[in-house]
């Protein structure tokens, strides 16, 4: 004797229920793990970037220096 599963009747009110419910973005936790990956590229992206401000006003102070103090010009030697 073959027992036939049931079918389940969803009316149309219940499916658009549903279907809303399931374009809800879900409040899915993330692990301590993920979280604490996350705060690491954090901090790691404002330390490249605090390296790559710092790397810029270094070159544009030496520019200025060399700007205001230019270098004389090379005279050859007279012997």
């Amino acid at each position: 004797m073959t027992k036939k599963t049931p079918i389940k009747v969803i009316k149309r009110e219940e499916r658009t229920r549903l279907q809303s419910a399931s374009e809800q973005p879900q409040n899915v936790k993330k692990t301590a793990q993920e979280t604490a990956r996350d705060m690491v590229g954090t901090v790691t992206t404002w330390v490249n970037e605090f390296q790559q401000k710092r790397r810029t006003e270094t070159s544009r102070a030496l520019q200025n220096i060399q700007n205001l103090f230019p270098e004389p010009a090379a005279q050859p030697n007279e012997a």
